[in-house]
């Protein structure tokens, strides 16, 4: 019997130490101290916007965000809104969440991202269970390309229709924000100005479209790329443009070797820094 119950013993132990060298992420500060869920949800609480920066193909990623909406829910009333989906799309979409049409009609009339059915029908399917509002934020992608081959001036020529699925022009626009000047570096000068004008015409479509949905005394939890909110700039530049004040809390996710220490380069990359173990599996 003894032995049988030190056997016991020893397996619980094992399952416990290797559970926890498993852990694969963990939450930091602006600072780089380690921090919670618990204390990023609380947070959250006191602002108006949240924005969630992503890496669109990490399983982390996409089930934090759920557990974060479904926490949030408990809480406040919520809206939640994702640069996945296109301004134009907004009608089709609240449609499948009335439950006007299928998931077949919505995979039909939308675009939709290849991992959609893994990464982000998750969240569209608890925004419809829960009958909460889902705000399709991006601009339709042919127009940002139209921004990327000819400049802002190409959206002129846009009808009164048209126009309204993107951010009133002219928008505001600094091309020395740390974030559009790394875009320069990254393209050696080949594509001018064009990129971050691309990227821009993005990030102020869905600060516009976040900022015309928010509700009194409720919480807009926003999905994107972190690249659209790292270092406070893009999105939640555009969202102080608009609304100076307005109350942002923002997520960046990082991936590194290790899970002990913030490395330097993310530090005050956002109020609060998803690390994921760079081994986790990909979606795609």
């Amino acid at each position: 019997m003894r032995f049988l119950f030190s056997m016991v013993c020893m397996l619980v132990f094992t399952v416990q130490t290797f559970s926890q060298e498993l852990k694969n992420f963990q939450w930091f500060d602006a600072n780089g101290k380690k921090t919670t869920t618990e204390k990023l949800i609380k947070e959250a609480l006191k602002t108006e916007v949240v924005l969630f920066g992503e890496y669109h193909n990490n399983p982390i990623c996409h089930w934090l965000q759920l557990k974060l909406t479904q926490s949030l829910l408990a809480k406040a009333p919520l809206v939640l809104g994702a640069e996945m989906l296109e301004a134009d799309n907004q009608k089709v979409l609240n449609d499948y969440l009335n439950g006007t049409i299928t998931q077949k009609g919505l995979d039909t009339l939308a675009r939709l991202w290849s991992n959609y059915k893994t990464d982000y029908k998750p969240l569209v399917d608890f925004a419809k269970e829960k009958q909460l509002p889902f705000v399709a934020t991006n601009i339709p992608r042919r127009y940002a390309s139209m921004v990327f081959k000819n400049d802002f001036a190409s959206l002129d020529a846009l009808t009164i229709e048209e126009k309204s699925w993107i951010a009133p022009l002219p928008i505001p626009f600094d091309i020395q924000l740390p974030g559009y000047q790394n875009m320069l570096q990254m393209m050696g000068g080949h594509a001018g100005e064009k990129m971050p004008k691309a990227q821009a015409i993005k990030d102020a479509t869905m600060a516009h479209f976040i900022l015309q949905n928010l509700q009194a005394k409720g919480v807009f939890l926003h999905f994107n790329g972190t690249y659209h909110s790292d270092n406070y700039e893009g999105i939640s530049w555009y969202l102080q443009q608009y609304r100076k004040g307005t109350k942002i809390l923002t997520i960046a996710t990082v991936e590194q070797s290790q899970l002990n220490q913030l490395e330097k380069e993310h530090l005050k990359k956002a109020d609060y820094i998803l690390v994921i173990d760079q081994d986790m599996t990909k979606t795609y």
